[in-house]
């Protein structure tokens, strides 16, 4: 009897030292120079001056404290390759017209006369020509970005008549948002020249903006395929979507499953923040404790609320099963430089293939 007690007591140790070992069990470091030698194995054979990739990458990770594993570098590449063949600034196919396009259709959309906006263009600009040359004749989005920063500031009223029109919204070789870029700027690791808009176009500052968009949250997703959608889509959209299919199932109003939880910038209640408040009853919460809880939809703290578990709860009542945490969004992609019928999940399982395969690499 003591023996089988003692065996008991001794195999209880071992495991909670097991549990503990890996409670603190620590990645293995890597140094820069084994870094940079596996990103230039895993680049595509065709990338020129993988050297310098190699060492942007690696730079960027180490700035952001990210670790640079093989899934995570894969990744970054898998995206990069997606989104510009490993080009820091990619060009795009009758960009002058579609700049042209999309500034005369956002004048009229504030009452500006087309007359006035092609009288302007028709401006000197700093270089000699015309700011309607200089359209016509620009093929990537860092010309379009700087002959907009020539317009805004020396043009009379430019900034007050075009200053939000600048149809550049995302840039570099990850065709990372602008706006995002600004608002991670703390940090930087390189001398900003001039703008931090100007150096996402540049590869060091595309990819350091892109890895922190692609990699820089915490999730709780078993496949890569979600981060690649919420690249797309912004953190947490297929989490958020996943949510939202389960409001429709328990509710059972339909929902556009665009990882949108609540109305941004506006107090009145979006139609996902409807149906949830139309099971209030059920959830047994109130609409200011609904409406706090889905502002948390842009952190990964949201899983654990009590809205989030309880909405599972009740769908999975009513489905009489599991359902899944994370789905592709339902979101069809629209820009001017879009040609074709594009979706999210286009975009993630075509970013997932090239993962594949340089996990394969």
């Amino acid at each position: 009897m003591f023996s089988s007690r003692l065996m008991l007591c001794l195999t209880t140790l071992l495991v909670l030292a097991g549990c503990s070992s890996q409670r603190t069990q620590q990645l293995p470091e890597r140094s820069e120079a084994e870094v940079k030698a596996q990103i230039v194995r895993l680049l595509p054979a065709k990338v020129p001056d993988r050297a310098g990739w190699a060492q942007d990458i690696y730079t960027a990770f180490n700035a952001q404290q990210i670790y640079p594993s093989t899934e995570n570098l894969c990744a970054v590449l898998a995206v990069t390759e997606q989104e510009s063949t490993f080009q820091a600034d990619p060009s795009v196919p009758n960009l002058g017209k579609v700049a042209q396009d999309e500034i005369l259709r956002r004048a009229g959309k504030v009452h500006i006369p087309a007359v006035l906006v092609r009288t302007a263009l028709q401006l000197r600009s700093p270089t000699g020509k015309s700011y309607a040359d200089r359209l016509s004749s620009a093929r990537t989005e860092k010309d379009l970005s700087g002959i907009f920063d020539d317009f805004i500031s020396t043009v009379p009223l430019g900034s007050s008549l075009f200053g939000g029109f600048n149809p550049v919204h995302t840039a570099g070789p990850m065709q990372v948002s602008i706006a995002f870029a600004e608002k991670q700027a703390r940090g930087y690791p390189y001398t900003v020249d001039a703008t931090i808009r100007r150096e996402v176009f540049t590869r060091r500052g595309g990819m350091y903006f892109g890895i922190a968009h692609l990699l820089g949250y915490p999730v709780s997703y078993d496949r890569p395929l979600y981060r690649f959608a919420d690249f797309n889509a912004g953190w947490y959209a297929s989490r958020n979507a996943a949510f939202q299919a389960a409001v429709s199932r328990a509710s059972g109003k339909p929902l556009a499953l665009d990882g949108d939880l609540i109305r941004h910038g506006s107090l009145l209640p979006g139609t996902t923040e409807l149906a949830v408040r139309s099971l209030g009853r059920a959830l047994d919460m109130r609409n200011p404790s609904i409406r706090s809880q889905l502002e948390e939809g842009d952190r990964l703290d949201f899983e654990d609320s009590t809205l989030y578990q309880r909405v599972f709860a009740l769908a999975e009542k009513a489905a009489g099963k599991p359902l899944p945490r994370a789905i592709l969004p339902g979101i069809v992609l629209k820009s001017p430089k879009i040609t074709r019928n594009l979706t999210t999940a286009w975009f993630a399982k075509r970013v997932d293939e090239r993962y594949q395969r340089c996990m394969k690499r």
